[in-house]
């Protein structure tokens, strides 16, 4: 219970930390500038303590976890890991008021956790069920909650105070522990159990790209977060005619200016045309 109410705690912390950080967007737009440069000295060190751990302790377990087993069984666990993911999806499709995709979901958790032998075999794709996670996160987007500053947080990497409240309610909410929770003892066993199995699932999938990633890259913090934000752009607003617009960071890469710059141009060509002879714009 303490777990829990930690994670509701850092809820309500995460969600007035992105709701302040807006407001003070909404006033002065270079405050956003301030508030990244005050963060980067941590998030910069942090990006570096995690990429440690990464090296030398997650990714040597993934690789000794995809020695031991081969894709087959990879396969197998990861399709496990995703069934136990979709009531997390179901609900989040209902606050978001999508009826369609939470049917659907319920429906994949069925077939899947019985047919499927608990989702290790993903018969509902068969069937034209696709898989479309979704998540707390998602949900804050849709209720147009500000996303906010960009963080990294330990173990778990590139967040931002919005993602971290969604990240928490997950954990509160996780099918696997409302299983288990009759029992501390137990819960606790297999909910980290459960969590450390999927840590290492994932950067199993995922070392090799990092790796690449990381030897090609001039300054690996930089990628990281270019590609963390750019990612979430799309995560949009119930009251948004166009989602992508309505992000707490500006991604236009100098948009406005060569707009600006092209409408210029087609004014000076249209003087140009009105100041040409008859003759001229017909052998045109």
């Amino acid at each position: 219970m303490l777990r829990r109410l930690l994670f509701v705690a850092l809820t309500v912390i995460s969600l007035n930390v992105a709701n302040s950080s807006f407001a003070a967007a909404q006033s002065q737009n270079f405050e956003h500038e301030n508030e990244e440069s005050t963060l980067e000295s941590y998030n910069r060190a942090m990006f570096s303590f995690n990429n440690g751990f990464n090296h030398y302790v997650l990714m040597p377990v993934s690789r000794g976890y995809r020695a031991i087993t081969n894709q087959f069984v990879r396969n197998r666990i990861n399709g496990i890991i995703k069934n136990l993911k979709e009531p997390i999806s179901f609900t989040n499709y209902l606050l978001q008021g999508d009826l369609k995709n939470s049917g659907v979901v319920l429906s994949r958790f069925v077939i899947n956790s019985t047919l499927g032998l608990l989702g290790m075999f993903d018969v509902a794709k068969g069937w034209g069920l696709h898989n479309d996670v979704t998540s707390f996160d998602d949900t804050f987007a849709k209720w147009c909650i500000p996303d906010g500053p960009f963080i990294v947080l330990p173990f778990f990497g590139p967040s931002t105070p919005r993602a971290t409240a969604g990240m928490a309610l997950g954990f509160a909410v996780d099918p696997v522990y409302w299983a288990t929770y009759h029992d501390a003892n137990v819960s606790a066993k297999i909910s980290y159990s459960y969590s450390a199995l999927q840590a290492v699932a994932l950067m199993e999938q995922n070392m090799d790209m990092l790796n690449d990633l990381e030897k090609n890259s001039v300054d690996f913090y930089a990628t990281m977060k270019s590609a963390y934000l750019q990612n979430r752009r799309n995560k949009g607003c119930f009251n948004d005619v166009n989602s992508s617009s309505n992000v707490s960071y500006d991604f236009d890469f100098d948009m406005e200016e060569e707009e600006e710059t092209i409408h210029h141009e087609l004014l000076i060509n249209t003087k140009k045309t009105k100041n040409k002879k008859p003759e001229l714009l017909l052998a045109q």
